[in-house]
């Protein structure tokens, strides 16, 4: 959640950071704000978008070659100019931006109170602050030194970075839990939340650790433990490029990151599929081998969309590996005391690598004894860090808030995962290896075909951008899909949808079927085909409206369905990267054609990193 931007250097900090801001916005945008030292310590802060907060602070002074910014996903407090960061102490001579939860703050907050501390917001992040202003006074230390002391006091998650009208020229910041990023440039230093702020200014980068402590003044920059412990920073290489988190000529980045799905998919292969060899490669697994081919149970931890990447690869590890597949809600699973034992393998999703509630799985299931192995797409990301081994997506940077590419390059990984799980097991024939491995060479091109639908998508609609709710089935490998296409309606359109197997229809929701319910249904041939045809009869005979996804050339459900959406056939095993992408190119047109928001949906951030 939350995005956080700041600057120390010989430039203008202020258009650093608000550009900065714009690119952080998928974190949260309910409000921003910016500080800015130069002499006196300033604040701007204002309820809304990045962009108000640029028209509120137009005609203000804002010189300085030190600052922070901050745009914000609420937790304590509604939206509004108050709560929105920075926050000051309350002698201002200190403020604050702080992305995570401090879940003590009740109990600091009344203490303070009782020392004479006032408070003008609802958030946690102020008391946060006025702690850290206590400490520098009863102690008369440094600010380093009070920031150090206080995060020893609080419990909960954070990234923050403090300054204080008494070092004119210091930042200091701090994490736990939440994702902080430090680019190192010729004299100035920049700190965010993730890369994308800093690419178009420096390419060298360290990743902070939990419990570590950031000072940069005079030029330098150190790192030191919660416990005043001296660590060197290892200074990594971005390999994000700049065009790569700009929209390219698409209306909304949702659009630009769907149509990146043939190359996203590419990249997730690349290296891992050499057909012309017939090997697959995944270097993550190698030195965990054994450990996957004796594995006694596979679970998959994860949420939202890789939630639902995770139900494929549950179909897909139980079917080419056989092993047997638990897919949990990281949110509950942390929470249940699961049983988890030595020889099982823990199978970690997250787009951003940050997931807060997927993290604490993790730190569960590694006290466990168990393997664990990460999927996600940010180098250098919490998850990244914390597993025993892992594979990267390289889709790229996905800034709209709704995952789209995210789920077909963790499918696709998954997809690779399960082949060369069922390839060293022994448990799938080398002639269907090779089937699959051919027609997975296939996809990215199948899925390019099936992208060329968006005009007819578009004209579906039109037909049913007034709906109040929608129905999506799949059986198979395609229930997984059709929990992920309503996911992606309501997650941007705000109608509500559910989805379900097709055969459970009959338990419940069949009562909601008439003339006014839209029923998606994935109906793409494969070893369901005819009982989801069933399904589609029952549906019609209560006269339910069907838009249906086959297989090109099916003839059957078109007599059937009052709209049909034809996509290219593929193996049952690989349909999910084909069949998805109709259901998402409606949910956006749907969605833009009602005048949502696609790419910053309400009340939803990228990044979900607390609880």
């Amino acid at each position: 959640m939350c995005g956080i931007v700041a600057y120390l250097g010989h430039r203008e900090a202020c258009p650093i950071i608000l550009k900065g801001l714009h690119r952080l916005e998928y974190r949260g945008y309910d409000s921003a704000g910016v500080a800015l030292l130069n002499g006196d310590l300033n604040v701007y802060k204002k309820k809304g978008k990045v962009s108000d907060l640029e028209a509120y602070i137009s005609e203000k002074d804002t010189h300085a070659t030190v600052g922070m910014g901050h745009t914000r996903w609420a937790t304590h407090g509604e939206p509004n100019d108050e709560n929105a960061h920075p926050h000051y102490s309350t002698s201002e001579r200190i403020a604050i931006i702080h992305n995570g939860i401090i879940e003590n703050y009740a109990a600091l907050k009344t203490h303070l109170q009782q020392q004479g501390h006032t408070f003008h917001s609802d958030t946690d992040t102020e008391v946060f602050v006025n702690l850290i202003e206590e400490i520098q006074k009863q102690n008369s230390c440094s600010l380093e030194e009070a920031v150090r002391l206080a995060l020893h006091e609080v419990v909960g998650a954070y990234a923050i970075v403090v300054l204080s009208k008494d070092a004119p020229n210091q930042l200091i910041a701090a994490r736990k839990g939440s994702p902080m990023v430090i680019g190192i440039g010729d004299g100035e230093f920049f700190i965010a939340s993730d890369a994308t702020p800093i690419i178009e200014y420096t390419n060298e980068v360290v990743y902070v650790n939990d419990y570590e402590i950031v000072v940069i003044r005079d030029g330098q920059l150190e790192i030191r433990s919660k416990e005043d412990v001296s660590q060197i920073p290892y200074i990594q290489k971005l390999e994000l490029e700049l065009d790569s988190i700009e929209k390219g000529g698409y209306p909304h980045f949702m659009l630009k990151e769907i149509f990146e799905q043939p190359r996203s998919i590419l990249d997730s292969m690349r290296g891992r599929l050499e057909l012309g060899a017939g090997h697959l490669n995944m270097g993550g697994i190698r030195a965990y081998e054994q450990k996957f081919i004796n594995a006694q149970r596979i679970i998959i931890v994860a949420c939202g969309t890789s939630w639902h990447a995770g139900l494929v690869a549950e179909y897909l590890i139980e079917d080419l590996a056989r092993i047997p597949v638990e897919v949990e809600y990281a949110s509950e699973f942390r929470y249940r005391n699961p049983i988890i034992t030595e020889r099982d393998i823990v199978i970690a999703i997250s787009q951003s690598g940050e997931t807060a509630d997927t993290l604490a799985a993790i730190e569960l299931a590694k006290s466990k004894g168990a393997t664990i192995f990460g999927i996600c797409n940010v180098v250098g990301s919490s998850i990244a860090r914390a597993t025993d081994a892992g594979a990267y997506t390289h889709a790229g940077p996905e800034i709209g808030v709704a995952s789209t590419k995210a789920f077909t390059a963790q499918v696709t990984v998954l997809t690779l995962l399960a082949m060369i799980m069922g390839q060293k097991r022994g448990t799938i024939t080398d002639t269907k290896l090779r089937e699959l491995m051919v027609e997975l060479d296939t996809i990215p091109a199948k899925v390019t075909k099936a992208l060329e639908l968006d005009a007819q998508i578009q004209e579906i609609a039109e037909e049913f951008k007034d709906a109040t709710n929608f129905l999506y089935l799949g059986r198979g490998y395609n229930f997984p899909v059709a929990l992920e296409g309503a996911l992606k309606l309501k997650e941007i359109s705000y109608i509500h949808a559910e989805g379900y197997p097709a055969a459970e229809m009959k338990h419940g929701p069949i009562a909601l079927i008439d003339e006014n319910m839209p029923m998606v249904v994935i109906a793409t041939r494969d070893s369901s085909y005819e009982k989801v045809v069933s399904n589609i009869q029952e549906v019609k005979a209560r006269k339910g409206r069907i838009i249906a996804i086959v297989s090109e050339g099916d003839k059957v459900i078109p007599a059937m369905a009052e709209y049909v959406i034809e996509v290219p056939h593929t193996s049952e095993v690989l349909m999910p990267l084909v069949s998805v992408i109709p259901l998402q190119l409606l949910s956006y047109h749907i969605a833009v054609l009602r005048g949502c928001n696609v790419d910053q949906p309400r009340n939803l951030a990228k990044s979900v990193t607390v609880e």
